[in-house]
């Protein structure tokens, strides 16, 4: 039975909303999408939870018009802005001396509970990066294998209480309940990557319009996330004080003109800030040297980060670049120069059925991965915002709830038994008889003992 999913990306620049069919075989159809400018939103978080709904909502409203859909439970993407990570470990003994499921669960478990984790942050993920079955060390999957004792060792993505309050406020504000919450940079990568970049190592960095969202992939899971505070509007913001021209102005040259392969001399007449009727010339070379010192400094700020997490000599398969910034003309080939010569890819999102044309741009990878997180496609397990232990065996949740159900059913005695208060229907009335009766018997055969051996 298939299920329909809403996606949400709040982002900085824009929201995007995806609502797409999943099937039983989790093969994924995209049946509705929207977009809308962020209002009230900053670097990825609310700054005004009214205007941040009605972005929201008039997202999601255009999604829903396009697929016929009334679904109102949404999986909603974060922005890694004020997340805090740590990793944790945990170990559990083996009684059945051999792996479940709920072994695996318990293990997890037990090492978010040993994570120092401060009273002001919620854990948003916790990524287990390393299981460990007795002595045996870098086990991918440990379920069924025979063993005493398991560990494991974890990635837990920690933000904010407050971030994630108020998001969940300007979700509640456009008829939106948040099913579920992903980090941006995790969801990109779940869009862009492939298995064997996985397994070499990968360093995924989502550019967006405010922002640039880094997360580094070792294995079978995420090692290490971090955030910039830098995008591709800071290009724009550099243009309009450098060219004196309003920020409209200096965002349709950088959209037309922001190239760092071609420098040109060529002159444009532009308006003057405060006085559009008034024109003056600027030369082309001097927008390709103003984007260029931006992004120059970008990256080399994003590869002291990549070299301070302590894992680039793990990042065999090099940089994927992603998001809106990502699609500037020659990017590719400087970033290759600030990560030491690092293989450098520009990633748009993986191909789904029925998807918009619009939508196969590199902007829209974390939309895309979101829906994809719901089908199935996240780490083999991880422990979610809601504290639910994922993994690829699980039941749906429409399943889980109905199975639930049935054991609550079973475990609590019926209404109508309750409310009967016949003997032959309730056996305790029975006992507590049998018993008074039992006492009396007993004292008379006491006392007639007394009696015939005093007299």
């Amino acid at each position: 039975m298939s299920k329909t999913v809403l996606a949400i990306d709040v982002g900085s620049t824009k929201i995007c909303a995806i609502i797409a069919q999943i099937n039983d075989d989790n093969k994924i159809t995209v049946i509705g999408a929207g977009v809308s400018k962020s209002q009230g939103l900053k670097k990825g978080t609310i700054t005004n939870i009214e205007l941040a709904s009605r972005s929201i909502e008039e997202a999601v409203n255009d999604a829903k018009r396009v697929s016929g859909s009334a679904i109102d439970t949404a999986v909603v993407s974060m922005s890694g802005t004020y997340t805090k990570s740590i990793d944790s470990s945990g170990i559990v003994n083996l009684t059945s001396k051999e792996v479940g499921i709920k072994d695996i669960e318990r293990v997890m478990q037990t090492s978010l509970y040993n994570a120092k984790i401060p009273n002001e942050y919620e854990v948003l993920h916790a990524l287990p990066y390393n299981f460990k079955v007795d002595e045996q060390d870098l086990i991918d999957d440990p379920l069924g294998m025979n063993a005493s004792r398991l560990e494991v060792e974890t990635h837990i993505i920690t933000t904010q209480k407050s971030s994630l309050n108020n998001l969940k406020k300007a979700l509640k504000g456009a008829g939106i309940t948040a099913e579920n919450i992903i980090l941006n940079g995790y969801a990109s990568a779940i869009a862009v990557l492939d298995e064997s970049e996985k397994e070499l190592g990968v360093a995924v960095i989502d550019m967006g319009g405010r922002s640039c969202n880094i997360v580094i992939h070792v294995g079978n899971s995420i090692r290490y996330n971090d955030f910039l505070g830098v995008g591709s509007n800071h290009i724009t913001n550099d243009l309009s004080m450098a060219l004196h021209t309003p920020l409209s102005v200096a965002n349709s040259i950088k959209l037309t003109y922001g190239s760092l392969n071609n420098e040109s001399n060529d002159l444009i007449e532009i308006p003057k800030i405060g006085d559009e009727n008034s024109k003056h010339e600027v030369s082309l070379a001097v927008v390709h040297d103003v984007i260029l010192a931006r992004v120059e400094e970008t990256l080399m700020i994003l590869a002291k980060i990549v070299e301070n997490s302590g894992l680039k000599d793990q990042i065999g398969a090099g940089i994927v670049l992603t998001g809106g910034f990502a699609k500037m003309e020659g990017i590719k080939d400087y970033a290759g120069v600030f990560f030491d010569s690092k293989p450098v890819r520009i990633a748009k999102p993986k191909e789904l059925d029925g998807l918009f044309e619009n939508l196969r741009s590199p902007e829209f990878s974390c939309a895309i991965g979101l829906v994809m997180h719901s089908a199935g496609g996240y780490t083999p397990y991880e422990i979610d915002v809601n504290k639910r232990v994922r993994h690829a065996n699980e039941a749906p949740l429409e399943n889980r709830s109905a199975n639930l159900k049935e054991e609550i059913k079973l475990e609590k005695p019926s209404a109508e038994t309750k409310s009967v208060p016949n003997e032959e229907q309730s056996g305790i009335v029975n006992i507590t008889k049998r018993s008074k009766e039992q006492d009396q018997n007993s004292a008379f055969n006491k006392f007639w003992n007394w009696a015939t051996q005093l007299f």
